[in-house]
């Protein structure tokens, strides 16, 4: 908008009245919040398994791109878009309500989210009681394993696994081969490590945005510690070059898989926790004339660089694991799965000659930690909205936040059962990752066609004070959505059935995955059909309601024009 209408729209809102919105306490506990929510589970824990499976280095090099042409242009329009309206995600979409839907979508898949890496929380804190044993558990072979343990003193380990990965697939997961007869019981330790996980997010949540800006600053910094004292460890072992080698040398014929590219676009919004809505809630907590430019490069240069030492560390690894086994080929040392954080990460620590112990209590304690990041920032998400849509009538925070993690609690269960995580695979692909590549595009095509770039531009300066690049402007009007619509178009051109470690699904649960991808993206046509039926009073026709219900809505306004006037 112009700065003439930005003015308009401050006069008309001045005598409205509005509480004063709650903020950062400075401009670092920003930073270091949007640090600790995007490096997170995504880079540590989900970043090496979806390299893994898509060849090491091939998986790098789109990876690189997508950070590149979509995952830096998508932050910046979404800190921006969150900064200037100064509300929810679905407040946000108030600038073309006829894609409203697409808001409502994310706050959906940010709720699967949430379920699921809490689950991945409760598996970290089980991890970390146990680093407290004398001895690390999986640093050895078990009786009860059998002839199946390889840990290095045998002469023919062919087919063979580590004690870390039977010591988690084993002792922690108590893994189905399957899930067609059921998932089984949970597991009563990890189902009380999942409710302790859920009283912290919860409690944090309770104490509102500042208590989690005071805490960003650990959470921001210690992972960094823990991460570069594993590197050092990794490269250092007999073979790890082989593995890091493979990490970054690319299968260029695998480059035209289409699946690969969708696996790199989806990492990117996972690594950097955008198209999720919990980006545009952090940012609306900013004061509104923040300049977020160098933030935006710091974040995601930062989430980049600790993905690939993550990947580092996984594969060096692997390569050591590889050189131990004699098997030749590195992406067949161990399975994959969202697992192998907890396989190649503690195999790694085992092998530190001194007080490993120690070590492991700091891994995962900064996983854990990196937990509480990710999760809260998609309660805050969730919270945001709810606040926005009922106000008052939502009730207190603590009433809010202790619901929410009441809920969560319960859903989580699933995920700690025997053949929980063939669910928490599933759920990631149909409730998440495929939903999040269409709900991209269309906030793509919300913010940069349907409300305009050159007008979007226009509020960045109001706000700012600074001219957008052209850069930023094709990105977000061209080659973004362009390279995302073509990756979605390839994908459901050339997609396969969806498998766990090489086992299929049941129909039925394949029937739920559609069942959530379906709730997600039924939001689009149901949120239209909704802001159409509101201008039923507008004279005119078909086509110009249809236009008057795409463009903002008389709610729509600039965070300033929310504050109260003086």
């Amino acid at each position: 908008m112009s700065q003439q209408q930005t003015q308009l729209m401050l006069d008309n809102n001045k005598d409205k009245p509005q509480q004063p919105k709650e903020q950062w306490g400075n401009g670092l506990e920003f930073l270091f919040s949007c640090i600790s929510l995007s490096v997170g589970l995504g880079n540590i824990w989900r970043f090496p398994y979806i390299a893994f499976q898509n060849g090491g280095g091939t998986f790098v090099i789109p990876y690189l791109i997508a950070l590149l042409v979509i995952g830096r242009p998508v932050y910046y329009l979404e800190i921006s878009l969150g900064q200037f309206r100064g509300g929810g995600v679905l407040r946000a979409f108030d600038l073309a309500p006829l894609l409203k839907g697409v808001a409502a979508g994310q706050v959906l898949a940010t709720g699967a989210s949430i379920t699921y890496y809490s689950s991945i929380m409760a598996l970290t804190l089980r991890f970390l009681l146990a680093s407290f044993s004398a001895v690390l558990p999986w640093s050895s072979c078990r009786e009860s394993w059998g002839s199946d343990c390889y840990d290095g003193s045998s002469v023919n380990a062919t087919g063979k696994m580590s004690p870390a990965q039977l010591y988690f697939e084993r002792e922690i997961l108590h893994e189905l081969p399957n899930i067609d007869q059921g998932l089984g019981l949970p597991n009563w330790q990890l189902v009380a490590c999942l409710a302790v996980a859920w009283i912290i997010i919860g409690g944090v949540l309770i104490r509102g945005i500042k208590s989690s800006g005071k805490a960003a600053y650990f959470l921001g910094v210690f992972p960094y510690v823990v991460l570069l004292l594993l590197l050092l460890r990794a490269v250092t072992l007999p073979g790890a070059w082989d593995g890091i080698v493979y990490f970054f040398k690319p299968q260029w014929r695998e480059l035209l898989n289409p699946l690969v590219w969708y696996a790199a676009v989806t990492q990117v919004f996972f690594s950097l926790a955008i198209c999720f809505g919990t980006v545009i809630t952090y940012a609306s907590y900013n004061n509104f004339n923040k300049n977020v430019y160098n933030d935006i490069v710091i974040i995601t240069t930062m989430d980049s660089c600790s993905s690939i030492i993550a990947g580092c560390i996984t594969f060096g690894i692997l390569g050591n694991l590889a050189k131990q086994t004699g098997i030749a080929d590195i992406g067949s040392v161990v399975k994959g799965g969202t697992g192998l954080a907890f396989i190649s990460y503690p195999e790694a620590i085992a092998k530190f000659e001194y007080v490993p112990q120690m070590f492991a209590v700091l891994f995962f304690l900064m996983l854990f930690v990196l937990g509480i990041g990710s999760t809260v920032g998609m309660g805050s998400c969730i919270l945001r909205v709810i606040r926005d849509q009922f106000g008052k009538r939502a009730g207190p925070n603590w009433a809010l936040a202790g619901a929410l993690a009441a809920l969560g609690f319960g859903v989580s269960i699933v995920y700690v059962t025997p053949g929980g995580q063939f669910i928490v695979n599933l759920i990631d692909f149909y409730g998440v990752s495929f939903t999040a590549l269409i709900l991209a595009i269309g906030e793509l095509l919300a913010v940069a066609w349907f409300y305009g770039v050159r007008r979007f531009c226009a509020d960045i300066k109001f706000m700012t004070g600074i001219e957008t690049g052209w850069y930023w402007r094709l990105c977000w009007a061209y080659i973004t959505p362009g390279l995302m619509a073509a990756v979605l178009l390839y994908t459901l051109l050339n997609m396969n059935e969806l498998t766990y470690k090489g086992v299929a699904y049941p129909h039925i649960a394949h029937v739920f995955g559609y069942f959530l991808a379906g709730l997600g993206l039924l939001q689009l046509p149901g949120w239209a059909l909704y802001a159409f039926y509101k201008q039923r009073k507008t004279e005119g026709s078909f086509w110009e309601r249809l236009c008057a219900a795409s463009r903002p809505a008389e709610s729509w306004a600039p965070a300033i024009a929310q504050m109260p006037q003086d």
